[in-house]
């Protein structure tokens, strides 16, 4: 089994849409158990979180940690991006009003994942990226950074993109596109299944 560490339901759904079809069952973190993220950076969050689901629950367990960096204001909110506000219209808020009159508005988002086997061990990590800016007013409805983050490749907001965009433009899917094939293989070859 690979569990998905994350609590939220959305994200688990889009890395398991991500990572494709596979010969393993999928399981989502326990709803008792809460990582706290104090880690300095995405990787460091990341790799906390896939060792502790993997140790609480004995099985295989990827985790991200995803978050928005602006370059104007010296990389924040960053690994904080949750934690900027009480809430996604909040967060938007103060990002949108921190950059008030900011001709600079380049930001990337990042995302950062680590696969752990079942004892903790950190196997496999990547990180993946996808800059873009942010608008002065939001397009969309999601009141969260995705109104605001404009991908010139795209076109549109991260926010506006279809769920089968989201893999070639945004950072959670280029991290996991990067590494999909080795995950698979690796599961496989530990869990002694067939060669994909």
């Amino acid at each position: 089994m690979l569990v998905i560490a994350s609590s939220n339901a959305g994200k688990v759904e889009e890395i398991a849409a991500m990572l494709g079809p596979m010969d393993i069952r999928l399981g989502v973190q326990p709803g008792e158990l809460v990582v706290e993220e104090t880690g300095s950076s995405f990787a460091e969050n990341a790799r906390l979180k896939a060792a502790t689901v993997a140790r609480f629950t004995g099985a295989w367990s990827l985790a991200d940690d995803s978050g928005l960096v602006v370059d104007a204001l010296n990389g924040a909110p960053g690994v904080y991006s949750a934690r900027y506000g009480p809430d996604a219209a909040s967060r938007q808020a103060r990002l949108l009003a921190e950059l008030k009159g900011s001709l600079y508005r380049a930001a990337s988002l990042v995302s950062a994942l680590a696969l752990a086997n079942p004892l903790g061990e950190i196997l496999l990590e990547t990180q993946g990226e996808c800059r873009g800016e942010i608008l002065e007013q939001p397009r969309g409805t999601a009141k969260g950074y995705g109104d605001i983050f404009w991908i010139r490749a795209a076109g549109c907001t991260y926010g506006e993109l279809p769920t089968s965009q989201r893999l070639k433009f945004g950072s959670r899917g280029r991290a996991v596109r990067s590494v999909a094939a080795d995950i698979k293989r690796l599961l496989n070859l530990r869990m002694g299944l067939h060669e994909i």
